[in-house]
């Protein structure tokens, strides 16, 4: 969990926010161990902002990865970090690739303060047409 929660610390350092100033990193851990990591990459016309744990999971998508353990997440502005829940579209695009009750979602400020939960906790009724 150390590991991963770091990798995500490593991420949010290239993070894309002059907008917001809330820098966020993911990494997403894969089945076969494989790790993910994303940042969040903010646009002038917010739209089309992307989040930290999307571009984790596009990238690993793109690469093949369809199976997945769990997430790790932290963020905040570059002087005060927080342990940021997932937002509603970053949990759908999970509940589209992963089981609600087995996929672990850690919310970090760093790898001593976290808080874990599943993805069914956060998401009890996803939108699936499987």
């Amino acid at each position: 969990m150390e590991d991963l929660i770091k990798k995500a610390m490593a991420a949010r350092e290239m993070a894309y926010a002059p907008y917001s100033g809330f820098l966020v990193g993911a990494a997403l851990e894969c089945a076969d161990g494989t790790v993910f990591t994303g940042c969040n990459i903010e646009n002038a016309s917010f739209s089309p902002t992307n989040c930290a744990e999307r571009t984790a999971f596009f990238k690993a998508v793109s690469e093949g990865k369809r199976e997945f353990v769990r997430i790790a997440i932290v963020g905040g502005r570059r002087e005060e970090m927080v342990a940021p829940a997932p937002c509603g579209v970053c949990l759908q695009v999970m509940a589209e690739f992963c089981k609600a009750n087995e996929f672990q979602i850690i919310m970090a400020k760093d790898t001593q303060d976290y808080t874990e939960a599943y993805l069914k906790e956060l998401l009890p009724n996803n939108f699936s047409l499987k």
